[in-house]
């Protein structure tokens, strides 16, 4: 429609703008922004948005609707850090358009599209009508999922919903066969937390200029995740947690964020799980579909050579000065979902991203982003970091014997583990609370054709040659442990099944070396040795082998760590000349349980209160206890110190808080001790008026 033909009215008078209004509930519900809590308008690009415009009389045929658009310091229209648009003639600048949908007396709407390929970040907006110009308020303008044409274009709207717009989730930690859910509140709509992120990104990290480009922008956000690059968060793997909070206390992203936003300083001190937890935050909070994973035997391959060389003496017990390599329990970095314009279009979609401060990528501590597609294939050349990501998955495990002998040492491989790493790769499930497993998006299956090919293809480019035989056995062909894990307080047992290849009987000494150590590997106590001689006869014969309690039970608390049960079991003929297997032992703890009462429902501004009650099951007291509860409908998490609880006794008592927030909330409630870690429990709440 001509809104010229509309207007008669006299039009000397000098047109004005008395007001513009950016209709930020409209456009927030349009652009899926409505949950950011801030005063500023939130809008994703690609994506048209409405603002009205009320001048001080009718718009005349002559007068121009001029709108500029501004990000960064250095404005220029060729360097896209400066839009013009005229709203009376439609055309297309830079991709952007502004055009007038409608006019009603004095009051003009204008509909403007941004481009999908726009910088992303904060923009000044000023409106020009005649001679006056109209200053506004600074917008936001992200990323867009929804938008086909953006480059994290992401098609199922299932998929979108938890990877940008799901607030709460959980990360996954513990051992291949004891895997369990840690709650995490990721928060990227809670207060300060986008202009936390967006602070971040300073030109000394990425220009200005590349800010429209999701492969730069992730990986310059991977980097200011450490404050090894001057970022957010201090990794500690000490153990020593004093001037700070120790890792697993966290449960959210959201405090460590706005604490860093207000301070401009480091926050003590996180490990990968927290690392990955803010890193969900900061990339949902731009529009980057995130999701954290878990890497259950992860390898951290220091000779990149493919392999992880471990050594251990005669009675099964690592030696630390030869085996450089490490296999993490588990390790959690993050991946996200982008076309990579860099790469070819076999590359577009998953793309892993680490911000545990581990390895130097271009001078700085990050990894990422690497195609999983590369990853799966062994594609190790392509960028980023693609080779280090792809031996945590898929490197073979080598377990060598040594041998003292009055000469020198001797070097004998019981093993080639070619299915020990890279196990149960894990994420939260779309739309429930449940973990699936999607380590086929990594790589083909163990022992697969295609599998082997993409180790001989990762070799070849990194001109490494992959040839470990496994070791020539008459007997043995297969040992394992049945058990994976040990009740807190409760002797060690083993059920060592040793597997042959024929019928006689023999004498076989078996020794299996436990010790205390943290899920990265790192030794905090030696528990012992178990040794056994055992005739057997038959195919299969199973040997229980036990150590009593005490024998960790006094170590719990040397590290405010959680930890894990970890070794070597070996089984040798009596007399033969290296007929032997071995396998690791690693065994996580089940904790006593915890109990709560909480209503369903609460009133927001007034008290909830709610009961907590814990039995101490061990045989030793339990120290500096807390209990905390942290959630979204709350203004800041809430702790309790209940210091020493002996043993035997239980302890019952209430805490409360106070819902801020309307609708469903969910509440999560835990207890730390120096000796025990990660117990929790969630409650999901209705919080109304």
């Amino acid at each position: 429609m001509d809104c010229d033909s509309l207007i008669s009215e006299d039009f000397t008078m000098g047109v004005q703008i008395i007001q513009v209004n950016l209709r930020k509930k409209a456009n927030s519900i349009a652009h899926h922004t409505s949950d950011f809590q801030n005063e500023k308008l939130v809008l994703r690009r690609g994506q048209v948005f409405h603002l009205l415009v009320v001048l001080n009389r009718p718009l005349g045929p002559q007068d121009q609707l001029m709108l500029q658009f501004i990000t960064g310091k250095k404005n220029a229209i060729s360097r896209h850090t400066m839009v013009e648009l005229n709203a009376r003639t439609s055309n297309l600048s830079q991709d952007w358009k502004a055009t007038i949908s409608k006019v009603s007396g004095s009051e003009v709407t204008v509909a403007v599209t941004s481009s999908p390929d726009a910088l992303v970040g904060k923009y000044r907006l000023s409106v020009k009508c005649g001679n006056h110009t109209f200053k506004c308020e600074k917008i936001f303008l992200l990323f867009n999922p929804w938008c086909k044409e953006d480059k994290v274009f992401m098609p199922n709207e299932e998929e979108r919903t938890e990877y940008v717009l799901n607030d709460t989730g959980y990360i996954y930690m513990g051992v291949t066969k004891q895997i369990r859910g840690k709650p995490w509140i990721f928060g990227q709509f809670e207060k300060h937390i986008l202009n936390c992120c967006l602070s971040l990104l300073k030109p000394h990290i990425i220009k200005t200029t590349d800010m429209n480009d999701p492969v730069e922008v992730s990986r310059s956000m991977c980097t200011m995740m450490s404050s090894a690059n001057k970022g957010v968060l201090v990794g500690n793997w000490s153990g020593d947690y004093s001037k700070g909070t120790a890792p697993y206390v966290w449960t959210s992203s959201v405090p460590i964020l706005q604490q860093y936003y207000t301070t401009k300083m480091p926050v003590n001190f996180g490990q990968c799980w927290v690392f990955s937890g803010i890193l969900t935050t900061a990339l949902r909070a731009l529009g980057i579909p995130t999701r954290s994973v878990t890497n259950f035997e992860s390898a951290h391959d220091t000779e990149k050579n493919l392999t992880v060389d471990i050594f251990l003496d005669e009675n099964g017990k690592t030696i630390g000065t030869m085996t450089r390599d490490s296999v993490w329990n588990f390790h959690v970095w993050n991946d996200v979902w982008m076309m990579r314009s860099d790469e070819n279009g076999d590359n577009h979609g998953w793309q892993a991203l680490d911000g545990t401060p581990q390895e130097i990528s271009q001078e700085r501590f990050r990894c990422g982003p690497a195609p999983l597609t590369a990853i799966r294939k062994g594609d190790v050349a392509v960028k980023y970091d693609t080779k280090f990501i792809f031996t945590e998955v898929n490197g073979d495990k080598l377990i060598w014997l040594v041998k003292q002998t009055p000469e020198d040492k001797k070097f004998i491989l019981i093993a080639v583990e070619t299915m020990s790493i890279g196990k149960n790769i894990s994420t939260k499930a779309v739309g429930q609370d449940q973990r699936v497993d999607i380590t086929y998006q990594y790589k083909y299956p163990e022992g697969s054709p295609e599998e082997r090919q993409a180790m001989n293809k990762a070799s070849n480019l990194l001109n490494k040659v992959v040839e470990h035989k496994p070791p020539t056995r008459e007997d043995f062909y297969h040992i394992s442990v049945t058990e994976d894990s040990v009740q807190l307080g409760d002797p060690i047992i083993l059920t060592i099944v040793l597997k042959r290849n024929m019928v006689s009987l023999k004498n076989v000494n078996i020794s299996c070396s436990l010790d205390l150590q943290t899920y990265t590997g790192k030794r905090v106590a030696s528990l012992g040795v178990i040794q056994k001689t055992v005739q057997i006869q038959n195919p299969e014969t199973e040997v229980v082998l036990t150590m009593n309690a005490s024998s960790y039970i006094n170590s719990l608390g040397m590290l405010d760590d959680e930890l894990v049960i970890k070794g070597f079991a070996i089984a040798e003929v009596v007399g033969s000349n290296n007929e032997m297997v071995a396998t690791e032992v690693s065994l996580s703890f089940l904790y006593p349980d915890f109990f709560i009462e909480m209503p369903n429902t609460a009133r927001v501004d007034q008290p909830l209160i709610f009961t907590c009650s814990f039995k101490n099951s061990l045989p030793i007291p339990l120290t500096e206890i807390k209990f905390s509860v942290e959630s979204l409908g709350i203004s800041s998490m809430k702790t309790m110190d209940q210091g020493v609880l002996p043993p035997g006794k239980s302890i019952q008592f209430q805490m409360n808080c106070v819902p801020v927030k309307l609708g469903p909330s969910k509440f999560i409630i835990k207890f730390t001790s120096r000796q025990v870690k990660e117990v929790h429990a969630e409650k999901m709440v209705l919080i109304t008026n």
